[in-house]
């Protein structure tokens, strides 16, 4: 119960310092994003499948508090990342998500060489920056903090032309009940289904998170199966990596990040409480992307309880022992034109593709 206490005071007073942040420095949005929402993806007529030879470059996206919106940014060596659009953001809360801002999103890609975008849809500041007339869409007392039910899915060849949808999960699936919110959405690709598999967070009665999985249509507009629960496992902000013949998972609880392992996608992860980042304060969104052309894997993850907020990152090739890298720009990985970056995810670029987003949004890496 103590600890309960802890936490709640702990969170209530990083919203306030948010909040505090979102007033005196929120940013209006820019014109120009770069990208394009279109009904309909015109399929490459080569489809860019590739294996990770081909690959040489990285693809970060985060999101800031300050306007509830994302961002993309790029790096040749999975070092030094630059912000593209001239630091501003390229998908904007106010026009992509039902409740006018978008938070926690992930990006991977799928055999067919697309980019799948995943967003939680919640504003929390809706109130105050006039959306609605309440602290969140729901009471808090009942429904927590945030309460929100829809996701943001996107998806995209070149990076620049996007199709998006919302997806209520309790209007999709009214069989999952009330539900309090629906976070975090992942999506990795399951060789047994062919599918692209869609992960995410769901609370109810105010109490514990739990990870659900659902399979998602080949134009990523919605999800095609109902719901079903990681049964052996609670917490929240998931990532799952298949490395070898095994799925790798980290994900949050108590507010420190902790790891499992199974041969399969979606169940089988035993429970362990050792905490594997490095921190001392609050962590959350742990996300892994690997070294190309190493056996390197590099841990990120959000490190909130930290003033001001950062990304840190552990670096392992046995998922048994982590070398703490510190946080960007603390260390070996660095920013160039950003700052407090907040629950991001990598993933990879071809040469070609990181060439031609370099010059779509006019930005020199070399």
């Amino acid at each position: 119960m103590k600890n309960r206490f802890y936490h709640f005071f702990l969170i209530l007073f990083m919203l306030l310092l948010a909040g505090n942040s979102y007033s005196q420095n929120s940013m209006e949005q820019p014109n120009y994003t770069g990208i394009e929402i279109v009904s309909n993806l015109e399929k490459p007529a080569q489809l860019n499948t590739f294996n990770e030879e081909d690959l040489s470059g990285y693809l970060l996206v985060y999101f800031k508090d300050q306007n509830q919106s994302a961002y993309m940014a790029i790096s040749a060596d999975g070092y030094t990342f630059t912000d593209l659009n001239d630091g501003n953001a390229i998908f904007i809360g106010s026009q992509l998500a039902e409740q006018k801002g978008v938070r926690d999103p992930h990006i991977t890609r799928g055999p067919d060489g697309a980019f799948y975008l995943a967003m939680t849809d919640l504003h929390i500041f809706g109130k105050r920056a006039g959306f609605r007339d309440t602290e969140f869409e729901r009471p808090a007392e009942k429904y927590g903090w945030g309460n929100n039910r829809a996701l943001v899915l996107m998806k995209s060849y070149d990076l620049i032309h996007w199709t998006h949808s919302n997806v209520r999960i309790d209007k999709a699936f009214p069989e999952l009940g009330d539900i309090d919110c629906s976070w975090a959405p992942e999506t990795v690709f399951d060789p047994k289904a062919g599918k692209m598999m869609v992960y995410f967070t769901i609370r109810y009665n105010n109490k514990e998170c739990h990870m659900y999985w659902a399979y998602a249509n080949d134009d990523f507009t919605k999800l095609e199966t109902t719901p079903k629960r990681i049964t052996e496992i609670g917490g929240l902000d998931g990532d799952i990596t298949k490395v070898g013949d095994q799925y790798q998972l980290f994900y949050v609880s108590g507010a420190k990040i902790l790891h499992s392992v199974s041969d399969k996608i979606n169940e089988g992860y035993p429970i362990d409480t050792t905490r594997i980042d490095p921190e001392k304060v609050s962590t959350e969104a742990p996300n892994l992307f690997k070294r190309l052309g190493t056996d390197s894997y590099v841990l990120m993850y959000d490190v909130y309880g930290a003033r001001p907020s950062n990304m840190g990152f552990s670096e392992t090739t046995d998922f048994v022992t982590y070398k703490n890298l510190g946080h960007f720009n603390e260390g070996v990985m660095k920013t160039t034109n950003f700052k407090s970056p907040k629950h991001g995810a990598v993933t990879y670029l071809t040469k070609k593709e990181l060439q031609d987003i370099s010059k779509h949004w006019k930005v020199d890496i070399d």
